[in-house]
C-alpha cells in the first residue's frame, strides 16, 4: 500500500489540518523587505497579487512599494492565508 502525494485536501506532516505551511513572519518580513517584488504574495502562493503589486511598483517608478511594505506589517499583525485560503502558522 502506498502513502497518498501530500496534495491539496491530504494534511501536511508536522501541521494540524486546515493550518497552512507558511510562516506569517515569514511573509511579513518578506513583504516589508521586497514589498517592492511582491515577495511576500508570491511566498504565500497569492500569485495574481504578487505580480500586481509588481507591476503598480514599476508603473508608478517605485512609489507602490509601499502597498506591500504595508502588506507586510499587516500580515505580521494581523496574520493572513494561503492561496487556500487556510490561515498562516505563527
Amino acid at each position: 500500500m502506498t502513502t497518498p502525494p501530500y496534495e491539496q485536501g491530504y494534511p501536511q506532516p508536522g501541521y494540524p489540518q486546515g493550518v497552512s505551511d507558511k510562516s506569517k513572519v515569514v511573509a511579513g518580513v518578506l513583504g516589508i523587505v521586497l514589498g517592492f517584488f511582491g515577495a511576500g504574495r508570491f511566498y504565500m502562493g497569492d500569485i495574481k497579487i504578487g505580480v500586481l503589486q509588481l507591476v503598480v511598483s514599476v508603473c508608478t517608478l517605485g512609489f507602490g512599494s509601499i502597498w506591500g511594505f504595508v502588506d507586510g506589517i499587516l500580515i505580521l499583525i494581523n496574520g493572513g492565508t494561503d492561496a487556500q485560503g487556510r490561515p498562516l502558522r505563527d
